[in-house]
């Protein structure tokens, strides 16, 4: 399948994308950090924003017994096993905490490296495909990608696409299609 957005483009957006977002100072306004003081510090609040927040520790044994030492609750490799595709006991799960902490050795590179298309309500996508600290080939390899497998899950395939945007997160979109 032949992608209808050129190479040139895509680098030309990338380069745009990366270059002309590090000319534009973002800053406080009628504050000037060389002239007014810095300031931080910390408050403690009188009720807290989340009173009731509970969590749970995804990990190997030692971060397990950490967590049973400080009282909070965990789940190691076996109970993560039973729960394997049951989605009741996932959502029941996902339902009972508000964050999960988990081990570095628990993500591997793949999960990290996948992204997902997701159609909700609204007919409009929006999918991270990299970051700013990447390579223009990096990134416009990870743009390609994601087009053309969008391209492939949409019905008539680039009659259903309107526009094509990157941006970086404080960035002006550039139009690719």
């Amino acid at each position: 399948m032949s992608s209808k957005v050129s190479r040139d483009t895509l680098y030309e957006a990338v380069w745009e994308v990366l270059h002309g977002n590090q000319c534009k100072h973002r800053n406080l306004q009628n504050y000037d950090p060389q002239k007014d003081k810095c300031f931080s510090g910390t408050v403690r609040l009188k009720s807290t924003p989340h009173p009731k927040f509970s969590m749970c520790v995804l990990g190997d044994q030692q971060h397990c017994d950490e967590s049973k030492a400080m009282d909070i609750p965990q789940m190691d490799n076996e109970a993560l096993k039973k729960l394997n595709k049951n989605k009741k006991l996932v959502k029941k799960l996902a339902k009972k905490y508000d964050a999960f902490l988990a081990s570095e050795t628990w993500w591997p590179k793949l999960m990290k490296s996948t992204i997902k298309f997701q159609m909700k309500k609204v007919l409009c996508l929006a999918v991270a495909v990299g970051h700013v600290t990447m390579t223009d080939d990096e990134l416009v390899y990870n743009i390609h990608l994601a087009v053309n497998f969008l391209v492939s899950l949409l019905k008539k395939i680039w009659q259903n696409i309107r526009a094509l945007y990157i941006n970086s997160t404080m960035g002006k979109p550039q139009r690719l299609y």
